[in-house]
């Protein structure tokens, strides 16, 4: 590995954990979400030199990670492992809290959003990135942006039966993905 900043390399580390949670979003199995992560940044130490100083560097973190899952999406596509669900009719979990079940209500709301939409919710609402931030990796114009992250506000209200904030309780991290551009 060749050397380079220090700092650029404590900025990337500081990265992972906002680029779990995109994997998880996109992935929807966690194991699978740490070896997207896992790949990224093997690629972005492999290809640093490609990376401009100065300008964002979760913004390109997050170009690598969605890419790598897009390009492995296409590839997987084909394969049906468990065709007539059998084996996923088997597995199941009793949560012992009632956080867990909100997270798991919150959970399956958000992969019933179009991939489009919880990709836009999850990068401006759950990683903190700005409208144009999401659109530059998403690379779409800023005005779909706004209007995915609205629609699946929208929707994921409806799903989840959320009047007003008070209904999804204490988390603000799920609040904030929820209500439209406000931190709580």
């Amino acid at each position: 590995m060749s050397k380079f900043d220090p700092a650029l390399r404590d900025e990337i580390i500081a990265a992972i954990p906002n680029l779990r949670a995109f994997a998880i979003s996109l992935s929807g199995n966690v194991d699978r979400a740490d070896d997207l992560v896992q790949e990224t940044l093997l690629r972005a130490f492999a290809n640093i030199s490609s990376f401009r100083v100065g300008t964002n560097l979760p913004a390109w973190l997050f170009t690598i990670l969605r890419n790598l899952f897009r390009s492995e999406y296409r590839k997987r596509r084909r394969e049906v492992p468990d065709s007539d669900g059998a084996f996923a009719a088997t597995l199941t979990t009793n949560p012992d809290q009632d956080t867990h079940l909100d997270f798991e209500d919150f959970r399956s709301a958000l992969d019933k959003l179009p991939p489009d939409q919880r990709e836009a919710l999850v990068l401006v609402g759950a990683s903190g990135f700005s409208y144009e931030e999401a659109a530059d990796i998403c690379q779409c114009a800023v005005g779909t942006i706004k209007s995915r992250v609205n629609r699946a506000r929208r929707r994921l209200g409806e799903l989840l039966a959320i009047d007003d904030v008070g209904d999804f309780g204490p988390d603000t991290t799920m609040r904030a993905v929820i209500i439209a551009g406000e931190r709580v």
